[in-house]
């Protein structure tokens, strides 16, 4: 008899038989895995989709920011904190600040992509939906009608930590960005993400877990202009690891950083654009109506980043987690991870991305043509698509578990 652990671990602990018992205490990593369910997994997702893309510095971004924080603190995550941080809106037409030189790219393949990656295939344009009317939902174009104010304004990140039992001046950062773009309802870039890090927020904080290290579930904001949350929280805490306040406390504020861990968009997985005719005759290239059964959860780290070979180690550590604790798809490593919440951590500490496809190489060629575009919405993915992310949190759960040193008090 498998142990299945409840919503009350020492209540299912308690029931259990003695082989349970024994396989709940030599593997409490499956037990904890079992936890994750589809159908709960969709809902967080639906949920989220209440409130629109959830666009940065709009009221629905911080009605859906005030939702996620009562959602933590209900899970038993209850030690909920914000990071508040400056962000100015650009007018239309204003000239952007300067960004630095980008990673250089491209191949014999093909055309370059981001993050060091090169573009082979069959491709189509990407791009950020910029016009309501597209949006062919009328309560929900009304839903987004309200764009992010020109000028300097508040904007916060919400996060809550599992304080680890034996080493609590050390942690692992999970993450996933919760605003979204493009007039639909951001259920996939980034409800899935950010689904996925509550779920593993509430599955960690079910009494009766611990672990040796310290986790940090974090949502950040603004990263769909440029991961400006996270490199916030960069700068303001980078200087504050592992410093124990007050002295002689045993509290630690901002635990020294072990791993950074972040997803993004991670459902879709309908592989390559294909080629088809229009009734014109002309050849376009369009997604595969299906989820492929060789979807895979994409680990990417990033080559050039200083912490390249530790955030490799990382990468097929999370690997091996899902080979053994995943029950429908595969993980794939790569090595262009880009444009994610990562980037501001990946010289600092070894970070990586989970996603539903490459970003540079496959999510750059226009493998998801949904991906900012007023079709991002609920009823556009089918179960299959909720499996891929629902994978990636088995993924995430078992390798932090792993990392963190999880145990089962009985």
């Amino acid at each position: 008899m498998k142990a299945v652990l409840g919503l009350s671990v020492m209540l299912a602990l308690a029931l259990a038989t003695p082989m349970a018992l024994a396989q709940a205490s030599a593997d409490p990593v499956s037990g904890l895995v079992k936890q994750l369910e589809l159908e709960r997994y969709k809902a967080t997702i639906k949920s989220l989709t209440k409130f629109g893309d959830r666009r940065q510095g709009t009221a629905r971004n911080r009605q859906a920011l005030d939702w996620i924080e009562a959602q933590l603190k209900s899970y038993g995550c209850t030690n909920t904190e914000r990071l508040q941080y400056q962000f100015t809106q650009l007018a239309p037409g204003e000239p952007a600040p300067k960004r630095a030189p980008g990673i250089p790219s491209g191949g014999a393949g093909g055309p370059p992509g981001q993050g060091g990656s090169t573009l082979f295939g069959y491709r189509i344009p990407t791009g950020v939906n910029a016009d309501p009317l597209r949006q062919a939902d009328e309560r929900l174009r009304a839903l987004n009608a309200e764009q992010t104010p020109v000028g300097t304004s508040l904007r916060e990140n919400v996060y809550c930590t599992k304080v680890g039992t034996k080493h609590p001046e050390q942690m692992y950062i999970v993450s996933a960005h919760m605003d979204g773009i493009g007039f639909g309802e951001a259920a996939n870039d980034d409800g899935s993400g950010t689904a996925l890090v509550m779920e593993l927020a509430r599955i960690f904080s079910m009494p009766g877990v611990e672990t040796d290290r310290s986790i940090r579930f974090i949502l950040w904001n603004n990263e769909e202009t440029g991961l400006n949350g996270a490199a916030a929280y960069v700068e303001q805490r980078k200087d504050l690891q592992g410093i124990e306040s007050p002295k002689g406390s045993g509290k630690y504020p901002e635990p020294k950083w072990l791993g950074m861990i972040q997803h993004d968009m991670m459902m879709y997985d309908h592989g390559m654009p294909i080629p088809k005719l229009d009734a014109d005759g002309k050849t376009i290239y369009v997604s595969p109506p299906e989820q492929r059964l060789e979807a895979d959860v994409n680990i990417e780290y990033q080559s050039v980043s200083k912490q390249a070979e530790a955030s490799a180690k990382l990468a097929w550590a999370f690997r091996a987690a899902n080979d053994k604790y995943a029950t429908n798809y595969p993980a794939a490593v790569g090595f262009h991870m880009t444009n994610t919440d990562s980037t501001p951590f990946m010289d600092l500490v070894p970070s990586i991305s989970l996603r539903e496809n490459e970003r540079g190489q496959q999510i750059g060629a226009g493998w998801n043509p949904n991906w900012h575009q007023p079709t991002d919405n609920y009823d556009t993915y089918s179960d299959k698509d909720f499996l891929l992310g629902l994978n990636a949190a088995q993924t995430t759960l078992a390798g932090v578990a792993q990392l963190a040193g999880v145990r089962i008090k009985k």
